[in-house]
């Protein structure tokens, strides 16, 4: 890790200050004091980064990035397949969904047409896609596709046999956004307290409630009780914000049959989870694909280059004209920046590679972390390149200085809020140190990533 000061750029002025200052006109989502650093380049897994606080100001650190861009860097920086995606994708047009574009055509016909890399999950012919600038934006569209499921836009009524389906189920401990209609799946009280709740009342009005996530004898209570109600199952396959939860072996898959059983629309929210679980999609078991109406991926999907998501969905579930336009859909530049990665991650195997990857990781955050720091590290969750440390409750409350500690030590790392107090007895789930690490992450970086969490651990404890 080098510590070199960082030089004068005669464009910009003094880099810390011109940083300083920006830094400070952006808004804070955090509520709490920033991490004073800021990033200035990097590549592949290597982040450049200044050091703003009044003590080193200008110093510069060169980090291994575990957070993979927010888990979003799924070729981690300034690839050169990502590089030239982004200068080709200016020449292909600009047109918007109004009119057809060849790149969004060849990258929909290779995913999705006959013998398309993705029809083991969506059948060709039985689903369509939209894009979106976000995964909350996607998780928006699936929501608007569900409660569409049930009016019909033509004679502006419900749906015969839908009168009596007021009620979208979602889990415990469940992250799908912060938009004013993803607020209400969440049911932790620090994200929905002061905000509107969900109207329930009228003949269009609709409930959210909640159950523990992964509890075989909870789903099933609640098909037995409730299933007549019941619009939507909307689910993480795997819980992100929870602490990288996952559901006990054939949940899914119950789920999914529940849901088929009893006419209930399920909602897998894959924007997470695309492509970091070794498979293109979480929504799998033993058996392979679990069949969903509504599929919303994004993150990675934007190669670490574009902002963007994706929807896919049953074909019969549409929109009212016009209720599903937007700027975003597919852009041509999109496009081709998510289907050069893709192909480029399907050449080179980055999926199966990344899944033996992650099994070593997994071993090694066990015993480099939980064994050697038991009063920082409890528990080791998740698949693939995305992982979860749990901390434990003392570390819990010194999560600011552990960050820095970890910068200090050379690495950068996001923190998941994790479950909190959960129902039935269940045990409380304390904020979670998350790894996720780009496809093209090898067993060497995977190791220096946990050596230098450690050490980062060691400083404060």
């Amino acid at each position: 890790m080098s510590t070199v000061p960082v030089t004068r750029d005669d464009r910009t002025g003094d880099p810390a200050g011109v940083l300083a200052r920006g830094t400070d006109l952006h808004l804070n989502h955090y509520g709490a004091a920033r991490l004073p650093f800021a990033c200035v380049g990097g590549r592949g897994l290597e982040l450049d980064v200044v050091d703003l606080s009044p003590e080193h100001r200008g110093r510069r650190l060169r980090l291994l990035d575990a957070s993979g861009g927010y888990a979003s860097a799924t070729l981690g920086g300034a690839h050169p397949v990502v590089r030239a995606a982004l200068a080709r994708g200016t020449g292909v047009g600009n047109v918007t969904d109004e009119l057809g574009s060849l790149e969004r055509a060849e990258l929909l016909d290779r995913l999705f047409g006959p013998g398309g890399l993705w029809t083991g999950h969506f059948p060709t012919g039985r689903y369509h896609v939209s894009g979106r600038n976000s995964g909350s934006e996607g998780n928006e569209l699936a929501l608007r596709l569900v409660l569409e499921s049930r009016f019909d836009g033509r004679r502006l009524r419900h749906r015969p046999g839908k009168e009596r389906r007021d009620t979208i189920l979602a889990f415990q401990g469940a992250w799908h956004g912060w938009t004013g209609g993803l607020v209400q799946l969440l049911n932790r009280r620090h994200y929905r307290a002061g905000l509107p709740a969900t109207d329930t009342a009228g003949p269009y009005g609709v409930r959210v409630e909640h159950i523990p996530f992964g509890d075989p004898d909870a789903l099933a209570e609640y098909f037995a009780t409730s299933a007549g109600r019941l619009l939507a199952v909307v689910v993480e396959p795997i819980q992100g914000d929870a602490g990288i939860l996952l559901p006990p072996p054939g949940y899914l898959r119950n789920l999914a049959r529940r849901c088929a059983a009893d006419g209930v629309l399920l909602v897998a929210d894959e924007v997470l989870t695309f492509a970091k679980t070794g498979s293109w999609f979480a929504m799998r078991d033993a058996d392979g694909p679990v069949p969903t109406d509504i599929t919303v991926i994004g993150k990675y999907l934007g190669m670490g280059a574009v902002s963007t998501s994706m929807v896919i969905a049953r074909e019969d579930l549409a929109v009212r004209s016009s209720g599903a336009v937007t700027t975003s859909d597919l852009r041509p530049l999109n496009c081709a920046v998510i289907r050069d990665g893709i192909e480029h991650i399907e050449a080179e195997g980055l999926l199966r590679r990344s899944a033996d990857v992650g099994v070593d990781l997994a071993e090694l955050l066990r015993t480099a972390l939980v064994d050697r720091h038991p009063d920082v590290f409890t528990e080791v969750r998740g698949t693939g390149v995305m992982l979860g440390v749990e901390l434990t409750a003392a570390a819990a409350d010194r999560i600011g200085a552990l960050r820095r500690a970890l910068i200090e030590a050379g690495v950068y790392a996001e923190f998941m809020a994790g479950a909190g107090k959960r129902s039935g007895g269940r045990r409380y789930v304390h904020p979670t140190l998350r790894i996720v690490l780009p496809l093209i992450a090898d067993g060497a970086q995977a190791t220096e990533i946990v050596e230098r969490v450690a050490a980062g651990a060691r400083s404060l404890w």
